[in-house]
């Protein structure tokens, strides 16, 4: 097993403070129930959820992974903020949501106890909340079977995302808790391509998530500037 956490306290200390909001859907975590079937549907679209082995890092409240297990997938969901945990099973056992299951542990010690066992992995608005995301990268590409999926989400790295995602998001438009993001953590999409290449994937799909703050839509297109989507595979 690795010696070595890594996750950034603070970060994990923020999460928990904020965890019995999770499913508040008016709350701090609005954006992320907004956002959420539209990235449910673009995986789903791939890879077809329904019966596969799925694993969530990063989970939360299980705001994703309580989707994906109701399109039919078997889902683990992980974490390292104790009382994000306990909300989402909490959640489970109310809605009775089938085949979820949820551990508090890291992504890279998952990998040395069951690596090669599951049909998808996402990891989705995390790699900017940890030292090295490229160790999480990793990690994914290891617990994933060859020939699966591996998806990633995180937040681009420009003048432009600082504005939109942290002084729009968090100080003009009060849709997240100040504080929420760390600009030098954000990662550009040449980045995470690198290190998605370093971990043996293949890069398949990237799409931008746009945001209207006067209608509240969200959608998906090519846009990467701010917030993106990245579709990989293992090699077989």
């Amino acid at each position: 097993m690795t010696t070595q956490i890594n996750a950034d306290p603070a970060e994990l200390a923020k999460f928990s403070a904020l965890a019995h909001r999770w499913w508040d859907t008016t709350g701090e975590f609005k954006p992320l129930h907004a956002i959420n079937p539209l990235r449910l549907d673009w995986i789903d679209g791939l890879v077809k959820l329904s019966g596969k082995q799925v694993l969530d890092v990063g989970c939360g409240g299980g705001i994703l992974a309580d989707s994906m297990a109701r399109r039919g997938a078997n889902v683990l969901g992980i974490d390292l903020a104790g009382k994000a945990l306990k909300v989402a099973q909490l959640h489970a056992l109310e809605a009775e949501t089938p085949s979820i299951a949820y551990r508090e542990i890291s992504a890279e010690d998952l990998a040395q106890e069951q690596p090669e066992k599951y049909d998808v992995v996402t990891c989705m608005e995390m790699l900017e909340h940890v030292p090295e995301p490229a160790s999480i990268v990793k990690a994914c590409a290891q617990l994933v079977k060859p020939g699966g999926w591996v998806f990633f989400s995180t937040i681009n790295r420009n003048p432009k995302a600082w504005l939109l995602a942290v002084v729009g998001a968090e100080y003009v438009l009060n849709m997240l808790p100040r504080g929420t993001h760390e600009y030098a953590k954000f990662i550009r999409p040449s980045e995470l391509s690198r290190d998605v290449r370093e971990a043996g994937l293949e890069q398949l799909e990237l799409r931008g998530l746009q945001f209207n703050p006067l209608t509240g839509r969200y959608w998906h297109n090519q846009d990467t500037s701010v917030n993106y989507m990245m579709a990989t595979r293992r090699m077989a």
